[in-house]
């Protein structure tokens, strides 16, 4: 089996060095470098395309979190920290686990292990389908509404009643029915909400139902207009434009 390509994320220096540590003795994964703050694990996950991350939540110049929204796509992560608040969150993107510091060999083996059976099962799939087949494991158990605030009341929403998603800051806007909503998420979290199939990231700042989309614009540059039903205009960038199309012939 191919080696598992890890990168190693922490401000403490000692903490990298046990977690490399502790990599060292496994066959079956490299660590194809290390990062001290998350301007630098950003620029690592884009330049490396590591397969697993062990990821510091707290952080100088960007968190965990903030890292992960940045991100278009998502390596299999491991959260490793000392603070026990950010555990819910932490699966709400998903993240394969949550080592809370200190933890000993024996439960930092075992959160390896897991991991390095689910890559292994992802690359067995045909290369189109891995992110959709991880998606679809990640969603199964998920609930078919969305509970959202609307001033003083809690509204549960179909999630194919939204049209799009906008990023807004540490927040999302879900646009439906004309109106607009704030869920305090990630945009990255809040596409691992979504059925699969049906939702496609159009821009880094942008998610969009296919079932709303009316037409495609070619604009310079590789990008599209995208016109919503409703006659909303939004942008397609060029990293995102060929998956687009693709979706939309799947969908027919």
């Amino acid at each position: 089996m191919t080696p598992v390509r890890t990168l190693i994320v922490d401000d403490e220096v000692l903490a990298r060095r046990r977690i490399a540590r502790l990599l060292a003795g496994r066959a079956d994964v490299a660590v194809v470098g290390e990062a001290r703050n998350g301007r630098e694990a950003l620029e690592r996950i884009r330049s490396a395309r590591p397969d697993l991350v062990f990821l510091d939540v707290q952080m100088p110049d960007l968190d965990g979190f903030e890292v992960l929204a940045a991100l278009d796509e998502l390596p299999l992560v491991v959260f490793v920290t000392a603070w026990d608040q950010y555990a819910l969150r932490a699966f709400d993107v998903h993240a394969l686990d949550y080592l809370l510091k200190p933890f000993d060999d024996d439960r930092f083996e075992a959160a390896l292990t897991r991991a390095v059976e689910r890559i292994r099962r992802e690359r067995l799939l045909p290369q189109g389908e891995r992110t959709l087949a991880a998606l679809a494991e990640i969603r199964r158990d998920l609930p078919r509404r969305l509970l959202l605030k609307d001033g003083g009341r809690l509204v549960l929403v179909d999630p194919g009643e939204i049209d799009w998603i906008g990023a807004a800051g540490v927040y999302v806007e879900l646009h439906l029915d004309g109106r607009t909503h704030l869920m305090r998420d990630s945009l990255a979290g809040m596409a691992a909400r979504l059925p699969v199939g049906q939702f496609q990231r159009i821009h880094r700042s942008a998610i969009v139902n296919l079932e709303r989309i009316r037409a495609l614009h070619p604009r310079d540059h590789g990008e599209y207009g995208v016109e919503l039903r409703d006659g909303t205009l939004l942008k397609a960038s060029r990293t995102h434009a060929a998956a687009l199309v693709r979706a939309l012939e799947t969908l027919g």
